[in-house]
């Protein structure tokens, strides 16, 4: 058995009783380290792959639950808006702490809101950032 330039394994023949050549233990070990190396790769392969897809995944849920959020943060701004523009009422005067139930009601709603499906704008910044997130990836 030899070793080539290239750190491959050569077999060598020895001779037995004169006449009959046969190959030394070196061709069985070279072929059985040549599986073993292209078993290991593949394997090691789909491990990179599989832990590539977990991270993409939990990337995803990232992106979902940022664009959910930003929608609920929408509506609440829209909400907000939407009752400065209805005139109050002069019989009950309205106070900072029904100010702030009112704002804390309107927070949990929007949430809500989101959570549900809300006006769709989520999927919408899902969809195109989850595209321009591809474009990023690939350009590295």
């Amino acid at each position: 058995m030899r070793i080539n330039s290239n750190n491959l394994i050569q077999t060598n023949t020895v001779a037995a009783n004169g006449d009959a050549v046969l190959p030394d233990q070196g061709a069985d070990f070279a072929a059985k380290l040549e599986k073993a190396v292209a078993a290991s790769t593949k394997a090691g392969k789909g491990k990179e792959s599989a832990a590539d897809a977990i991270a993409k995944r939990k990337e995803d849920a990232k992106l979902k639950t940022a664009c959910k959020d930003m929608e609920a943060v929408f509506l609440n701004m829209m909400l907000t808006q939407m009752r400065a523009t209805v005139p109050k009422g002069n019989l009950i005067g309205e106070s900072s702490g029904e100010k702030i139930m009112q704002s804390l009601l309107d927070t949990e709603l929007t949430k809500n809101m989101s959570q549900a499906g809300g006006i769709g704008l989520a999927d919408m910044l899902y969809r195109q950032l989850s595209k321009s997130t591809v474009k990023g990836q690939a350009v590295r």
